[in-house]
């Protein structure tokens, strides 16, 4: 029996149908900016909370209820996928993702494993189980995963960086090896992504969050021409958004690979976006997370400035990038309630 969802706002944007409002949601909004979020943060590990399938399940209905999102995204990390190919990533407080021995030679490469996912990640397909359940058909649940390059960027320099020169010189000077680890990111993706589909996700997001960091020539060769190969067989079951951070150079080339939507960032003004996509695909995005910190009024009138900009159909109101973890709940709630107003 098909469930009927009671908001479908978020899949009938990206249908491109017409809808009332835009749906709106928000990256990370089930993080570090909500008080019940950092209760369980204190009492338990990263990914232990990644692991559990009910405190996964647990904190992703935590801003559905508190915030009345349109949608929600299940908690979880783009590091899984390494990790379940036997890199052994650790999350290190106040530091980020930290990796001994990071993969930069031949020898390494052939010993990371494109691994069985259904037996590595089954904690994450179990939570998305459980969490469609919690749900009740309220709001569709999204899942996500990083794209290829971005997860190479962690792999190869072993640790977050601003410019990740580590992987980008391993790309320049071995372009042969950083192909074959490219292809073996994008195949575990895959399955990792079909295996979520089928779990009962209703949408996909792929997170490029260091696209922006290539060249557009190098963009294309290290990064989307793997991202695609994921997008062709993941849109087969179910909706995909892109979104891939100062990257506004690509989405003419983007918009044709079966996608139904590209997130964008700030940096980039809806128009152009809208020019550059041919006026024909939803767009998601582009609050600077930031300007969450202005006074609500302001809040206000600047996230009205962006639905007139962006228009009200085939748009899904979002930040241009995850919230931040400072960001007053009372500011984040205006946000939301500023779309729903309109």
């Amino acid at each position: 029996m098909i469930s009927i969802l009671k908001n479908d706002l978020l899949l009938k944007a990206l249908q491109g149908k017409k809808v009332p409002r835009p749906p709106v949601w928000m990256m990370r909004q089930a993080g570090r900016y909500l008080v019940d979020f950092m209760k369980l943060k204190r009492k338990y590990d990263f990914f232990t909370r990644c692991r559990n399938p009910e405190l996964a399940t647990e904190i992703t209905l935590i801003p559905v209820k508190q915030l009345d999102v349109d949608a929600a995204i299940l908690f979880s990390d783009i590091l899984v996928v390494p990790q379940s190919m036997g890199i052994n990533f650790q999350m290190k407080e106040n530091e980020g993702p930290f990796l001994e021995r990071p993969i930069r030679s031949a020898k390494s490469i052939q010993k990371v494993q494109v691994p069985d996912v259904a037996d590595r990640l089954n904690y994450v397909f179990e939570a998305v189980r459980l969490t469609k359940q919690a749900l009740e058909n309220s709001v569709p649940l999204i899942g996500f995963a990083g794209a290829p390059w971005t997860i190479f960027c962690y792999i190869v320099e072993g640790k977050g960086s601003k410019t990740f020169d580590h992987a980008k010189t391993f790309c320049f000077a071995q372009p042969d090896q950083a192909d074959i680890l490219l292809q073996k990111i994008t195949e575990t993706t895959i399955n990792y992504l079909l295996k979520k589909a089928e779990s009962g996700v209703d949408v996909i997001q792929i997170f490029d969050s260091w696209g922006g960091l290539l060249s557009p020539e190098d963009y294309k060769r290290f990064s989307w021409q793997y991202t695609r190969k994921i997008v062709e067989q993941i849109s087969l079951k179910v909706p995909v958004i892109v979104f891939a951070k100062g990257c506004w150079h690509a989405l003419e080339d983007m918009k044709n690979s079966g996608v139904s939507a590209l997130g964008i960032d700030w940096t980039i003004h809806p128009q152009m976006a809208r020019k550059f996509t041919k006026y024909t695909l939803t767009l998601q995005g582009n609050y600077d997370p930031a300007q969450l910190l202005a006074p609500i009024p302001q809040i206000k009138k600047n996230v009205q400035k962006m639905i007139k900009d962006f228009g009200t159909q085939q748009y899904i109101a979002n930040l241009g990038h995850g919230i931040l973890p400072y960001t007053p709940i009372d500011h984040a709630r205006a946000f939301i309630e500023t779309v729903k107003e309109i």
